[in-house]
């Protein structure tokens, strides 16, 4: 009988901790939807709450403080939405065909993530806990620009200026101006963003490719 019990208990326990993990990802999606259509500014405990099928007191329960939500939330959406792999533009020698390659994937990643991006930026002064959620975003940008630099012959002035276009033409505001508000083709987007790298390279003395 005590086998029994024990062995009652701990499916009890596995189901308990089944039905709690399902909650808590339950929340996170009903936070990340509402994150990327009305932004997080506007999104409410009570909102998530109902979205998710729970009551408020079960977000708090899961998620006690703003920042334990905001991370799971951009843990999940990165997961679902994993940033694109920059391990094969290394392969690539020729650094203009690099950079190409790079901006491509780049670009289409920001199409496909438009509206959560745009609500994240537009909301980040106004809310504390986004700050940490983009951090892997940015870390991922810096390494980015790491890669496309290689190969490029570029010290101290002309460095730093390929520095700069490359973290400009990087940047989700900068696709986002030319593709959405000017509504440029992302193949023109690449183009034109090439372009500006380049100019950053023979505005020093010597070029840097």
């Amino acid at each position: 009988m005590a086998i029994e019990r024990s062995t009652k208990r701990k499916y009890q326990l596995r189901q308990r901790a089944a039905e709690m993990a399902q909650t808590r990802r339950r929340i996170t999606e009903a936070a990340v939807h509402l994150h990327g259509t009305v932004g997080p500014v506007r999104t409410t405990v009570s909102a998530v709450a109902e979205r998710a099928g729970v009551q408020r007191h079960t977000v708090y329960r899961h998620f006690p403080r703003e920042a334990d939500l905001y991370g799971a939330c951009s843990a999940h959406y990165f997961a679902v939405n994993p940033l694109p792999d920059p391990d094969p533009w290394r392969a690539i020698s020729d650094p203009r065909q690099r950079l190409a390659r790079a901006l491509d994937e780049l670009y289409g990643y920001y199409e496909r993530t438009e509206p959560m991006f745009t609500n994240v930026f537009r909301d980040l002064e106004l809310v504390d806990a986004l700050e940490p959620t983009i951090v892997p975003l940015r870390d991922y940008l810096a390494q980015v620009v790491e890669i496309l630099a290689a190969g490029r012959h570029a010290r101290g002035r002309r460095r730093r200026l390929l520095t700069a276009a490359l973290h400009h033409v990087l940047d989700f505001h900068t696709w986002r101006s030319l593709t959405t508000e000017d509504r440029v083709s992302r193949r023109e987007a690449v183009e034109l963003v090439s372009a500006l790298v380049e100019a950053a390279c023979v505005t020093a003395p010597a070029a840097c490719a």
